[in-house]
């Protein structure tokens, strides 16, 4: 029997643990180092087949070679071709390899264009090649035309980067409608478009949502139309207004109401809401009494308002709102002052004779004047010619309209806090903002501008801001 030497065991030993270590360092070799420079750099073309921009075009296929790993993301929400296919491409990245197999029959003596938005990006990294696109024709020549632009809403002055433009040859309304559009294009984050290389010729030019069909088939979603067909060789810059109209509730599709339960039990009592702000009330806005159910019977003479030092104050009005569930009561607060109001149950009852649950005492007093502050605003460029309306906005909410004569505007007593300001140009005179039509008659929105500047109100102060239109 042959006797192995302890060190022929180490020896294996060695030669086990060196062979592991070089396994290890050769698989460790295909992750990125850590630390260094991040990758900043979108992903560089380095061949394609067909070339691109390359004119005679023939076949129904396009490999693209890059730099780095790439993929595609939401090819089918950012990738854009013109003109526009009846059926869309198949796009697919794999390793550093983009193809694209076309589906529709290509026309003739046509230039095309596969725009990936912000589809194509490295996988490391995430670095986007922005508007990255691949130019071909199938004519001789590529056409050269562009188109641009900038699409606004009408009613906020603001952007809606989810809108795209479109261009049809057919001039007819019904073609938003009915065809699908020979042209699209997206907008940037400041509402701008382009369209290039597009074929010389006339265009009607529209703002739609972006969906499938990319028709205009529903007036509640946002839309523009422009004044004039457009012509593709005279590169001016053409401007959109979009609207929508309201919705109309038909009553449908109304939840069921929910089971009786002890809580809904509890809801048969009537109950009613005062608009106090912080427990007071506001020296500008009337005192309202929200009820929970409809009031059918209202007597003024169980209410009783007592000012200081409990007398009666007889020179004010309550008045119900047209649902008959918030009542107004109509009186000019003074500053710094305790009140009553006395409530009898029977004051107030809905249509199943229910009144409050006993009688109440409502007490409040009033803001002072040092909680509010003075506002004044000086306006430049101002086009009083165009009937503009100031509208103050607070969180996306219009608190103030006033129609405008001069280029100034001050109000001794405004609520504190950071506002936005419009300019509404009130074509109708009427006060209030109007869309547009387009069907039959075509009438644009009325214009809402956002100033640049806001309006912050500190309390008892004086606040002036000069606002550049």
């Amino acid at each position: 029997m042959i006797k192995t030497s302890p060190i022929y065991f180490y020896l294996i030993a060695v030669f086990i643990a060196a062979i592991t270590m070089v396994a290890m360092t050769g698989c460790a070799n295909m992750i990125p180092p850590g630390g260094g420079p991040r990758d900043s750099l979108p992903p560089v073309l380095v061949t394609a087949a067909p070339r691109d921009s390359m004119t005679n075009f023939t076949g129904n296929r396009v490999t693209l070679n890059f730099d780095e790993f790439v993929e595609i993301q939401n090819a089918y929400e950012n990738v854009l071709v013109s003109p526009n296919p009846v059926s869309p491409p198949i796009i697919n990245a794999r390793f550093r390899t983009v193809t694209v197999r076309i589906k529709d029959t290509l026309e003739p003596n046509t230039t095309y264009s596969i725009n990936f938005g912000n589809a194509l990006r490295d996988i490391n990294e995430g670095n986007i090649a922005p508007n990255f696109t691949y130019l071909f024709s199938t004519g001789p020549t590529l056409d050269t035309n562009s188109v641009s632009g900038k699409v606004v809403l009408a009613q906020t002055g603001k952007i809606d980067t989810t809108l795209v433009v479109v261009l049809h040859r057919n001039l007819d309304d019904s073609a938003v409608v009915k065809e699908r559009p020979r042209y699209v294009a997206k907008l940037d984050g400041k509402g701008n478009f382009q369209f290039k290389n597009i074929a010389a010729g006339t265009f009607a030019m529209y703002a739609i949502p972006n969906e499938y069909s990319k028709h205009y088939d529903d007036t509640t979603k946002p839309f523009a139309f422009a004044d004039t067909a457009i012509n593709s060789s005279n590169n001016r810059p053409v401007t959109l207004y979009a609207y929508q109209l309201e919705k109309i509730d038909t009553g449908t599709g109304r939840p069921r109401p929910a089971p009786a339960t002890g809580k809904a039990k509890e809801d048969k009592l009537l109950r009613y809401q005062a608009n106090f702000e912080d427990g007071r009330q506001s020296l500008l806005n009337n005192l309202e009494l929200t009820f929970n159910k409809k009031i059918t019977a209202y007597d003024s003479s169980k209410i009783t308002l007592l000012g200081p030092d409990s007398n009666v104050v007889a020179n004010y009005s309550i008045i119900p709102d047209t649902g008959k569930t918030r009542f107004t009561l109509l009186y000019k607060w003074p500053e710094n002052t305790a009140y009553r109001i006395i409530l009898r149950k029977e004051a107030f009852a809905d249509s199943a004779g229910t009144t409050l649950a006993k009688n109440d005492t409502i007490r409040f007093s009033t803001k002072r004047t040092g909680d509010y502050g003075t506002v004044k605003l000086l306006f430049k460029n101002l086009d009083l010619a165009k009937n503009p309306v100031l509208q103050i906005v607070k969180t996306d909410k219009v608190v103030d309209s006033i129609p405008l004569r001069q280029s100034e505007w001050t109000q001794k007593l405004y609520e504190p806090g950071e506002y936005d300001i419009r300019i509404l140009y009130d074509n109708n005179k009427n006060g209030k903002w109007d869309p547009g039509k387009f069907f039959g008659k075509h009438e644009q929105p009325e214009i809402v501008i956002t100033a640049n500047t806001k309006l912050s109100v500190r309390a008892n102060s004086e606040n002036q801001t000069e606002i550049t239109l």
